[in-house]
């Protein structure tokens, strides 16, 4: 149940620092802890439903490391 709050939390910060037009750096520095936090949360779930979850949050993982390597 932590991980869902950290997620949540997470994503309120985002949504403020969105709303406050943050840089660039910050928002993907925001986006990078988010997917972290993201797969904690994903783990502490019981394996029947992980799957999909994981999968999702690999394929962020995969788009934010594209994005990184643009910058």
């Amino acid at each position: 149940m932590e991980e869902a709050r950290a997620v949540l939390t997470r994503l309120d910060r985002i949504a403020a620092l969105e709303a406050a037009r943050a840089p660039a750096a910050v928002m993907l520095a925001e986006v990078r802890e988010l997917v972290c936090e993201a797969a904690a949360w994903v783990a502490s779930e019981p394996r029947s439903v992980q799957r999909e979850p994981a999968a999702a949050v690999e394929r962020c993982r995969i788009a934010l490391e594209e994005v990184l390597l643009t910058m």
